[in-house]
C-alpha cells in the first residue's frame, strides 16, 4: 500500500516536469521555433482546431515562420488566432500563405519573459511540493490507522522527501536551460 502511494507521487512529480517542459515551448526565445504554436487553437468551420491540424508549419529561416493553411479561406482565422495569443508576432499574409517574421528580443523583452519563464517554474515547484504533502498525508494515515510502523513511515516520509528533492532539481535544470535560452541572443 505505502508503496502505491510513492509510485503514483512519482508520476505526478514526473508529469509536472513534463509538464513545465510543455509550456516553455510555448514561451518565445529569439528564434522561430513552429512549437510556439502548439497551444494556438483555430475555429475550424466551429470547432477549435490546433493549428497544425489546419495548416503545415515551417522555419525555413531562423527568424522566419512559415504558415500554409490547407484551405485558403482559413487566412484571416489563423491571423486573427495568432493575434489573439499573445505571442507579439504581426502577421503577414500574400492570400497563400502567412509569414511570421520573429523580431530580435530587445534586452528589457528578455528579462520579463525570464521572469514569466521562474514564475511557470515557481508553479511546477509548488505542485510538486502539495503532490508531497499529499502523499506524506496518505502515509500518516496508514501509520494512524496501524497499517504500518512508526520506523517504516519515517522509512517511507525520506523516500518522499527524497523524490521531491529529486523533481525540484530537475524543474531547476529545466529553468536555468530555458533561461540560457531566452537570455542568448
Amino acid at each position: 500500500m505505502p508503496d502505491s502511494i510513492i509510485k503514483d507521487a512519482k508520476e505526478k512529480m514526473e508529469k509536472t516536469v513534463d509538464h513545465l517542459r510543455e509550456e516553455y515551448k510555448a514561451v518565445r526565445t529569439g528564434r522561430a521555433s513552429i512549437s510556439m504554436f502548439d497551444n494556438i487553437k483555430v475555429d475550424y468551420y466551429g470547432a477549435p482546431t490546433p493549428l497544425a491540424g489546419v495548416a503545415t508549419l515551417s522555419a525555413p529561416e531562423p527568424r522566419l515562420i512559415v504558415i500554409q493553411p490547407w484551405d485558403p479561406t482559413m487566412i484571416p482565422v489563423i491571423e486573427k488566432a495568432i493575434n489573439q495569443s499573445n505571442l507579439g508576432l504581426n502577421p503577414q499574409n500574400d492570400g497563400k500563405l502567412i509569414r511570421l517574421p520573429i523580431p530580435q528580443l530587445t534586452e528589457e523583452r528578455r528579462k520579463e519573459i525570464v521572469k514569466v519563464v521562474k514564475k511557470l517554474a515557481e508553479e511546477a515547484k509548488v505542485a510538486v511540493r502539495n503532490i508531497r504533502r499529499d502523499a506524506n498525508d496518505q502515509l500518516k494515515k496508514l501509520e494512524k490507522d496501524k497499517e504500518i510502523s512508526e520506523d517504516d513511515f519515517k522509512a517511507y516520509q525520506a523516500d518522499v522527501q527524497e523524490l521531491t528533492d529529486e523533481n525540484i532539481k530537475r524543474l531547476d535544470e529545466v529553468l536555468d536551460a530555458k533561461e540560457k535560452d531566452v537570455m542568448e541572443i
